[in-house]
């Protein structure tokens, strides 16, 4: 499919009411609605494909939104922050624009939603809404410098590869760090501490974790293997696949689990590792005492319920290489536990290059939670990614970039 160049590469105007920086799924949501309430908006961006990371997401179908979104699928050091936008913009309200555009879908488990033929459709609804509020665009243009001004009318200055551009309110809808080969950058941080806003040191999210060469030597052989797990870290349970890959562990129950294990370097306290249940739904006690009369090794016990190649490695890994009747029964509850709550300490993550989203962002304690402002800096706004909200795997990052996008849409 052809990436959809810039539309407008050099706006006929020099002054704006609003200027956006950041083409994505916020700023296009922004920009339009701002549009569409009669302001003059300019959209800046620096790529020269528009929309990269829908384009890709979901598999090129773009999961779109969430029919379960709640401010309890997000992740923000002030964690009430979200409830405002979603409350105000929900994923019906969303649901009920991809329809008005004829926009065919489906859902898939745990309420996802997905384009039944390409992310494109989106990206193409998006610029036409954009272009129903009379949206200019600069594109490709990248940001040199940005100023704030004492005139009322045109607080700030924009200074880009292709002009300078002025406006009464800037949004900065950067985005995060996240897949830095289609053009993620650090700008929006810039920014933001530029104005004496603080940003929480950013990280990987949704991302596959790696593990110790220790662990790693035993699991890496079985890169493929995947099974159903409940995976945790100090914070909700998810209950999905989790695949072995040749560096560590991946799948979506890793992905949503590997968030909580990077916030924990926001805390003092000492990292508490990621803990799966391998045999969730399962007795596992009680079904390892059933059996502890047999000659049957452990692992092909466990193969009955495992993928049979990854119960014979995690037996190795552990030393539990024997029959079932030469354990005792206290061996076989300590097994039991471990079972269901294998304690696992990441070496890291797969790093910016594989996360789908970024943690941390602009302390949100700056901004105003109904219209995204900076509360010291009049007429500075900052939605999506850019900001300290990190959603769930399944759509919430979208729909946030959607409620935060209408939100300042509504009052930028």
């Amino acid at each position: 499919m052809a990436h959809l160049k810039a539309p407008i590469a050099r706006p006929v105007k020099q002054s704006y009411d609003v200027i956006v920086i950041g083409a994505g799924a916020a700023g296009m949501m922004c920009a339009a609605t701002a549009g569409q309430r009669g302001r003059k908006v300019l959209l800046v961006d620096h790529a020269e494909k528009l929309a990269e990371k829908i384009r890709i997401s979901g598999g090129g179908r773009c999961n779109f939104t969430n029919r379960r979104v709640a401010a309890d699928n997000y992740i923000c050091r002030n964690p009430h922050f979200v409830r405002s936008a979603l409350s105000r913009y929900t994923a019906a309200d969303f649901i009920e624009l991809v329809q008005r555009h004829g926009i065919d879908f489906h859902e898939r488990d745990w309420g996802q939603l997905f384009c039944d033929d390409s992310a494109q459709q989106i990206i193409d609804m998006l610029q036409a809404e954009c272009s129903d509020g009379g949206v200019d665009w600069a594109m490709p243009a990248k940001v040199l410098d940005v100023s704030r001004t004492d005139a009322d009318s045109e607080r700030f200055i924009v200074d880009t590869s292709i002009g300078r551009f002025s406006a009464h309110s800037l949004v900065i809808a950067t985005g995060g760090l996240s897949i830095p080969k289609i053009g993620a950058s650090p700008l929006g941080y810039r920014i933001a501490e530029q104005f004496g806003l603080a940003v929480v040191a950013p990280r990987p999210a949704l991302v596959p974790l790696t593990l110790p060469p220790e662990t790693l030597s035993r699991l890496a052989p079985l890169a493929g293997i995947s099974l159903e797990v409940e995976a945790h870290c100090r914070g909700p349970v998810f209950r999905e696949a989790a695949l072995v890959t040749h560096r560590g562990l991946s799948g979506p129950s890793i992905l949503q689990v590997s968030s909580y294990w990077q916030a924990q370097a926001y805390e003092d306290a000492d990292w508490a590792p990621v803990t799966l249940d391998l045999l969730p739904g399962v007795d596992a006690e009680a079904w390892l005492l059933a059996h502890a009369a047999e000659r049957t090794l452990l692992a092909n016990l466990l193969s009955e319920r495992l993928p049979r190649r990854f119960a014979h490695a995690w037996c190795e890994l552990h030393g539990w290489t024997r029959p079932m009747n030469e354990f005792r029964h206290a061996d076989l509850r300590s097994i039991a536990a471990t079972l269901s709550g294998w304690a696992l300490t990441p070496s890291g993550t797969q790093g910016y290059a594989k996360a789908e989203v970024t943690l941390g962002g602009v302390d949100t304690h700056a901004l105003s939670s109904r219209t995204m402002e900076a509360r010291a800096v009049p007429g500075l706004y900052f939605v999506g990614e850019v900001m300290d909200v990190t959603g769930h795997l399944g759509g919430y990052n979208f729909q946030w970039a959607w409620s935060s996008g209408v939100a300042c849409g509504q009052a930028a």
